[in-house]
């Protein structure tokens, strides 16, 4: 069983290797406000035509402070288009893309990145 779970986790830390930190792509879009073993959270500014390079998310929560409009280009070359307003919520698995700003307005967001679980009463987390 623990040679399942090991596995398992290996595979997951290979499957996500390629894909680079968001804040080590784009520091200047992404700045860190909290971290913890749990969960780090992100605020992200860019301006109309700003685009990422490509980064990976572990699983989160995105809440908009600002409208905005953004295209996603996925690994495998599928496009996402999405429009948020002030105050949109969105849950995420983990995602791997490239992002640009497509409207007329700065795009403002907090992420919160999952990095564990928490421990039932503890207080504390574990490794997913």
């Amino acid at each position: 069983m623990i040679r399942i779970v090991l596995g398992l986790v290996f595979a997951l830390q290979v499957a996500g290797a390629g894909a680079q930190n968001a804040v080590a792509t784009d520091g200047d879009k992404y700045k860190v406000i909290l971290e913890n073993p749990c969960v780090r959270v992100l605020d992200y500014r860019d301006q109309p035509g700003d685009k990422t390079h490509q980064h990976h998310h572990p699983g989160f929560v995105l809440y908009a402070l600002s409208a905005f409009e953004r295209m996603l280009t996925l690994p495998d070359g599928k496009v996402l288009r999405r429009s948020f307003k002030a105050g949109d919520v969105m849950w995420s698995d983990a995602q791997t893309h490239i992002g640009e700003n497509i409207g007329t307005t700065p795009t403002h967001v907090v992420i919160v990145e999952m990095k564990s679980a928490p421990v039932a009463g503890s207080g504390a987390c574990v490794v997913r």
